[in-house]
């Protein structure tokens, strides 16, 4: 499996007025969205959901009318933030936007990391040893979700 990063912060503010003529910022993201498998959303909290660049984001994807990049595509939910709960009403937020996408989504395991000072280092490692040895199973897990749903649903091009 390779993870790769998909840009979001240079998306204007996404409007219906711009579903005749993408612009072409937009154009390349769902350019990107469509080469890719799967989606992992990782995500922080803010004011106890997700970022609002992050739903920007997802209206670009999912408009206009029928070329929605989410649909049939296997997608997981993973975050971090300070407080003690981790990212879990971010994610439930996540959660109902992307069932409405139609994606299909790992709801197990859960991951809702709480982030503390020296979790992680410089070079951004994970110093936490049942962090890292948790991380890597949600990946293994992930990567098991993605093989089933495109075995059963496959994409079509």
């Amino acid at each position: 499996m390779e993870l790769v990063e998909i840009p979001i912060g240079d998306l204007p503010l996404y409007s219906y007025d711009y579903d005749a003529d993408y612009p072409p910022v937009a154009r390349s993201f769902k350019d990107t969205l469509s080469s890719v498998n799967a989606l992992l959303f990782v995500t922080p909290e803010y004011n106890r959901s997700i970022p609002g660049a992050l739903k920007n984001a997802i209206d670009w994807a999912s408009r206009p009318y029928g070329t929605n990049s989410f649909a049939r595509k296997p997608s997981g939910v993973i975050g971090a933030s300070p407080g003690a709960i981790g990212t879990a009403l971010a994610q439930q937020d996540l959660r109902a936007v992307l069932g409405f996408c139609n994606s299909p989504q790992m709801n197990s395991p859960e991951a809702y990391i709480q982030m503390k000072p020296g979790l992680v280092d410089d070079e951004g490692e994970v110093t936490d040893a049942s962090t890292r040895e948790f991380l890597r199973n949600f990946i293994h897990e992930y990567a098991r979700f993605v093989e089933r749903v495109l075995t059963v649903l496959p994409r079509e091009d």
